[in-house]
């Protein structure tokens, strides 16, 4: 079940109580301060009316300034407050992303597109930006509208019927139009990273745009999103410009009762002058307090509507972590696999159906098998990527699902043809922070013949690579993948093509040293390659 956004809004602020707490304390004391303000005006104005200085009118004077000075040091403490939760949010917010994405499962991810995923992240930002008006300005509004609403309840009783059905139609204004505003927000946000998506895209495959520019396709597809947008939009507006219309006539409302029930007042002498104006500047606070709220309720809207959108992260299921099993492996490990079964959910057919296999410990296998017999899937559910449906599988005679998850996959080496080269330097990119020695570095530079490549770049091994090794040479790629791999010394090393564009002869000398008996790791590999088969120990064929 979904979490409404304004549970997810309630849930976010119980990780700041006592920041929240000290901002409240804040603005209620500010709304008192404010609202004496007008008492002390008051007793200006009647001294006023005597026609003589006096001392108490001086102190009156200063009484007000001070007030005034108050507030406003209390307001610059309310922004050091928010902009500590700013930061803590954005923080708290780009760990959460950066923590799950490589836990989600699998099976959610593959029917979403990652980076479109994380475009979510920048809802963070509204966040950040709507928060201020929320905790302060809408905090602060809404104090000044109860207080004073309170302090005319001084000068008569009826302010206080006056002020129940005023609040009272406030709540209906919100209560009929809020869920329609935040649901036409939603669908806003919707069309807005649909469009993002599709720009990046565009990015993404602009060469195939460059050529066939004279298709308009790209200029096509965005008009039919935009044009999607631009309706949602303008649907939301309207919800806008209704709640705005409702509040001008609340605000006529509000400003003809309380003139008309303060001037009957005065004319019944049941209110001096001094107690009008008082009351007068009151009502304009009021007023303008209730502009505040309204002003901020599209703020509001664009924050629940941020949370939902990062919630959509949030909720994705994650990976489990397993078993109590620590995994301490010193050989390859062995691998045993009964009536496994295994298929997407929106497909029918088992595409791993009651398979059984035995792998031995520091064995060297060739995975074979006609296309679409499930090779690549097969090692996807060796790497834990993907959970069986149904069977078995055992790693040295302990089911996998035993193991902690995340210390029995630090011993898994895993190489798929997806590019999977980030924005780093080399090194990063090979020891991804891992303790690796060296020595141990420069042997695997040497045998994949990095170093001759190496040399040639400004930083050496820390020189700077794209994201996707986007001006790397192929070889090069394929290169630091299997570096990535092997520098550890892996007990699993699964591999699929992984070094199809490697020339021959270094491709030789690497698969020799990976498929040399004296390697104390299993490896099963997916190649076409002939030597691949003439080094193997055995062929596991699929399609049999």
């Amino acid at each position: 079940m979904t979490t409404p956004p304004i549970t997810r809004f309630w849930n976010l602020l119980k990780n700041y109580k006592v920041e929240i707490r000290q901002i409240y304390a804040y603005a209620l004391f500010i709304g008192v301060v404010n609202l004496t303000l007008p008492l002390g005006i008051q007793a200006i104005v009647n001294f006023l009316q005597t026609g003589e200085l006096t001392t108490t009118w001086v102190i009156l004077v200063c009484f007000v300034l001070v007030g005034i000075a108050i507030t406003g040091t209390l307001q610059v403490l309310q922004l050091r407050i928010v902009e500590n939760i700013q930061q803590d949010l954005f923080a708290r917010s780009a760990f959460e992303f950066a923590y799950r994405i490589p836990k989600i499962t699998f099976l959610q991810l593959d029917r979403i597109h990652a980076p479109e995923l994380v475009n979510r992240f920048f809802d963070t930002i509204s966040i950040q930006k709507g928060l201020p008006k929320i905790l302060i300005d809408f905090s602060l509004a809404t104090f000044q509208i109860i207080f004073g609403l309170f302090l005319l309840t001084i000068y008569s009783p009826y302010f206080v019927i006056l002020g129940v059905a005023l609040a009272l139609i406030l709540w209906l204004i919100f209560k009929i139009t809020g869920p329609r505003g935040l649901k036409t927000s939603l669908i806003e946000s919707k069309y807005k990273y649909s469009i993002l998506h599709w720009l990046e895209e565009v990015a993404r495959v602009n060469r195939s745009f460059k050529i066939n520019t004279s298709s308009k396709f790209h200029l096509s597809k965005t008009d039919d999103i935009v044009q999607d947008y631009l309706v949602s939009r303008e649907s939301h507006f309207q919800v806008l410009i209704n709640q705005f219309r409702l509040f001008v006539g609340f605000k006529v409302i509000l400003a003809a009762g309380l003139l008309v029930l303060g001037g009957l007042l005065v004319f019944q002498e049941q209110m001096n002058i001094g107690q009008f104006v008082a009351a007068e500047i009151i009502i304009l606070l009021i007023i303008n307090s209730v502009e505040k709220v309204l002003r901020i309720i599209d703020t509001i809207y664009d924050v629940l509507t941020a949370l939902e959108k990062i919630g959509y992260v949030t909720d994705l299921k994650l990976d489990k972590a397993g078993g109590n099993a620590i995994p301490d492996f010193e050989q390859g490990l062995s691998l045993k696999a009964v009536d496994i079964q295994f298929g997407f959910n929106d497909e029918k057919n088992k595409i791993l159906d009651g398979l059984s296999f035995e792998v031995k410990s520091n064995e060297k296998l060739l995975l074979t098998g006609k296309s679409g017999s499930g090779k690549s899937l097969l090692l996807q559910v060796l790497a834990g990527i993907h959970k069986i449906n149904d069977g078995e599988l055992y790693i040295n005679d302990i089911p996998f699902s035993n193991y902690q998850r995340e210390k029995l996959l630090n011993n898994f080496g895993v190489a798929f043809p997806a590019n999977q080269i980030f924005e780093g330097t080399i090194r990063e990119n090979i020891t991804m922070e891992r303790d690796v020695s060296e020595g141990k570095l420069r042997e695997v530079l040497n045998l994949l013949k990095l170093n001759e490549y190496v040399i040639h770049q400004p930083e050496g091994i820390d020189s700077f690579v794209d994201s996707g090794g986007r001006r790397l040479p192929r070889s090069i790629i394929q290169r630091l993948l299997i570096a990535r791999l092997i520098v550890n010394e892996p007990k699993l090393l699964l591999l699929e093509d992984p070094l199809q564009f490697v020339a021959e002869e270094d491709k030789k000398d690497i698969i020799n040293y990976i498929m040399d008996e004296k390697r104390s790791w299993t490896v099963i590999v997916i190649s076409d390659f002939y030597y691949c088969k003439e080094k193997s120990n055995r062929i596991l064929n699929l399609s049999k």
